[in-house]
Formats: C-alpha cells, sequence, structure tokens
C-alpha cells in the first residue's frame, strides 16, 4: 500500500512523496542491538518481503527510468536502494505495482499499471548484478543463491484489470505474481475495507477472477479488502491466499489489519499474513489517529476537484491534527506474535510497505533494519526454524503449494 505524507493508500494522489523517519532512538526503552547469534541467524534465512513501492515513489521522483537516481548509491529521501537490500540480506522482493484507484474512473488505470511493471522490468535491466526476475519459487531459490534479489511483481488493486480476466492473465505473462483485489475504493466485484461496499463480499465475476488467479498461478492478496471480501474469497480460492502488507486488528484495531476470526479462517486456508510496518497500522493509538484517513482524503478531494494545491494544504492540516506516535520496532514483534497465537506459526510473514508509508516504527528505517526483528524474535523465545518461517519459508510453503494447484488445474 502506498502512503504519503501523514496518510494511507489514498493519500497518493496528492504526490506528496514520502520521506523516511529520522534515525532517533526509542523514548523509554533501550535500543534493540543485533547479537552475532541473531546476525548469523538472519543472514541464514531466505527473506521475502510481500510489498515495497519503490517503484511508485521512482514515478513520483519523476525518475522512473533512472536517468537521476542511482540505486547503487545511498538514497537519503527513500527507504530503498541496493547497498541498504544486502545489509538487510533481502532474499527476494515482490515489488509493487501500484496506481491509484482514481485512474479506473479516468480510464488510465491499465496504461499506468502496465508503465508500473515496465518499471521494475527497467530496473532489473539496469542493475543486473543486483536484480532478477523471478517467476516462481525455483527461480527465487536459484536467483538468491547466486547473490542476487529475486525480484517479483505484485499488482496493487483490482481497478488494475478494467473487469478484464484478459488483462489479468497479460499481467501473469509480465511477470505479475499476485494482486490484491481491491485498494482503497470498493469495485463492483469486490469490496475495499475503507469504502462502501458494492459487492457484498465477491460477486460472481469476483469468484472468477479469484479462481482465474488459481488456475495462473498468481497469488490471490487480501491486504485492502473488507472482511467479507476476506471471507469470500477465502471460500471461493483453491489455493493459499496472502495478505502482502496488513497487520492484526487485534492488536491495533483498524480496518486494513486482519480481525482474528480471519486469522482462523487463513490457518484453515494456509495463507500467510505478512506484517506491514506501518505507524498507523501497527500502534493502537496510530489505528484509532488513522481511522477515518480514506474517508477524509475522499472528502478532500471532492471538496477540492481540481487544486492539488489546496488538496494537500487540507491533508496536510488535518493530519497534523490527527498525528500519534511512532512506536518501535517491538510493535512489529507484537503484531507477529499475536498472529502466531491466532494462527500459528506458518501463518506470519513480512510486508513492510517500504517506500509507501510516511511514518515508520523507531529503528525500523528502511531495508537494512530487518536484522533488528530477527533479534527481537530471537529474544521472544523463537527457534532458528520458526525465525525462518517468518523471514520467508511461509511465504515459499504458501506460493508453492498456489503453483501446485495451478499446474494440476482441469486434470
Amino acid at each position: 500500500m502506498r502512503v504519503v505524507t501523514l496518510l494511507a493508500a489514498l493519500a497518493v494522489a496528492s504526490g506528496i512523496a514520502a520521506q523516511p523517519e529520522p534515525k532517533t532512538e526509542p523514548k523509554g526503552r533501550p535500543p534493540v542491538v543485533v547479537s552475532e547469534t541473531a546476525r548469523e541467524i538472519h543472514d541464514s534465512a531466505l527473506l521475502i518481503d510481500g510489498h515495497n513501492d519503490l517503484p511508485w515513489e521512482l514515478r513520483e521522483t519523476g525518475d522512473p527510468g533512472f536517468r537521476t537516481i542511482d540505486l547503487n548509491k545511498p538514497q537519503k529521501n527513500m527507504h530503498t536502494d541496493i547497498p541498504r537490500l544486502k545489509q538487510g540480506n533481502v532474499g527476494a522482493q515482490f515489488w509493487s505495482a501500484f496506481v491509484p484507484s482514481s485512474t479506473a474512473a479516468k480510464g488510465t488505470a491499465v496504461k499506468m499499471t502496465l508503465e508500473q511493471i515496465d518499471t521494475i522490468h527497467e530496473m532489473v535491466r539496469r542493475y543486473p548484478d543486483a536484480f532478477e526476475m523471478a517467476s516462481g519459487t525455483e527461480d527465487i531459490l536459484r536467483i538468491r543463491k547466486a547473490g542476487k534479489v529475486a525480484s517479483l511483481i505484485g499488482v496493487e488493486g483490482g481497478h488494475s484489470i478494467d473487469n478484464s480476466l484478459s488483462i489479468l492473465r497479460l499481467y501473469y505473462k509480465l511477470g505479475v505474481r499476485y494482486m490484491t483485489l481491491t485498494h482503497s475504493d470498493s469495485l463492483e466485484w469486490a469490496d475495499s475495507c475503507s469504502d462502501a461496499p458494492r459487492a457484498n463480499g465477491l460477486s460472481p465475476f469476483g469468484v472468477q477472477v479469484v479462481q482465474e488467479m488459481n488456475r495462473l498461478g498468481m497469488l490471490v492478496d487480501l491486504s485492502h479488502v473488507s472482511p467479507d471480501t476476506m471471507k469470500a474469497a477465502l471460500k471461493a480460492t483453491k489455493a493459499p491466499v496472502i495478505f502482502s502488507h496488513s497487520s492484526a486488528r487485534g492488536v491495533a484495531d483498524h480496518p486494513r489489519n486482519v480481525p482474528d476470526d480471519v486469522l482462523k479462517l487463513v490457518k484453515q486456508n494456509g495463507g500467510v499474513v505478512m506484517v506491514n510496518f506501518y505507524s498507523g497500522f501497527l500502534t493502537p493509538e496510530g489505528a484509532r489517529a488513522m481511522q477515518l484517513m480514506f474517508e477524509k482524503g475522499r472528502e478532500l478531494k471532492k471538496q477540492f476537484p481540481d487544486d492539488d494545491a489546496k488538496y494537500r494544504e487540507a491533508f496536510r492540516a488535518w493530519a497534523k491534527q490527527n498525528d500519534y506516535p511512532a512506536g518501535d520496532v517491538r510493535d512489529i514483534a507484537d503484531h507477529i506474535d499475536h498472529i502466531v497465537k491466532v494462527a500459528g506459526i506458518d501463518h506470519v510473514g513480512i510486508g513492510s510497505d517500504f517506500d509507501g508509508v510516511p511514518k515508520l516504527p523507531k529503528q525500523m528505517d528502511d531495508v537494512s533494519c530487518y536484522p533488528l526483528l530477527t533479534q527481537l524474535l530471537l529474544d521472544r523465545g523463537y527457534t532458528k526454524q520458526q525465525i525462518h518461517k517468518v523471514l520467508g519459508g511461509n511465504l515459499m510453503r504458501a506460493f508453492a503449494a498456489a503453483e501446485k494447484v495451478s499446474r494440476e488445474w482441469g486434470k
């Protein structure tokens, strides 16, 4: 999910670039320090992040073609670059091909999504020593063994298919390996968690979309969708689902997070909830402050439909009035703990939302910081095997199961 200034997904349309949080230590609790043991566990893991918005950040900076930005060099205004990916031991990354939901009404969603997919391919082409496109689990293992970041694509929002299964199939051919069913707006065939329902879960076409994704081997992503759509998709799917960047509603009560009754269904399904790092979804205070962020954004867009400057100014004023503490890296571990408690150790992963969020927990500043999470899990009694499951093993299992369903489809 793309989040800019102090708001989440809806703020993309404002065009305000996200800025990493300053590197200050949490107050009241000592900083987490990575031990040699944690570092060894971390470096021996296959770390797979479910969601990174670097492609849209590049578009927002005006350089999706890498004319001025060199990812081999530190990017102080972004969360992601190649040196820090190496420090974080990122083994595979789902890069988000995000475009705002508003593009559907303008008729530009497919065009812009294809441009975002092209940006990801261009990034991989320009940095062949760092990245390689992966089409499945075997590729991920091979590419990581070669010391590169296995790069996959996730389309963020079913508005990007323009109600066409043919376009969905085209995206798969271009390397897309998951699609989030909705973004911030409900569709005719699936409902968003942040909009009024239109499909009351999934329409018959929505069921077709889910099952065509199963047939292709494309993971069904339930981040951003309503609880009714979560349940309908879990009923319709023949393969494990993912939540590419969602946290636990039992810890922070925000509509973007996954309720406990759905977590139990994810366990039955064999799916994975990949914890989002955005402070507005992680901390109870952040969740309370950001309850109405999507609704407020739509209200302000209606108020200033043709004046982005006034819209941004009003947005900033609202965000300032609704500010909240960032929390710290321990809040991420709290969500992992809760998902493990309700769904089990096999059903949790990480989906940072780096370069798509304006506020991150203290110490979790960028893609170099994942080892801190390994240290916290170790401190909380997780074994090496369990930590490896959280960092990427669970996603690999679910992805392999989805590939198996695809291979056996129609037999």
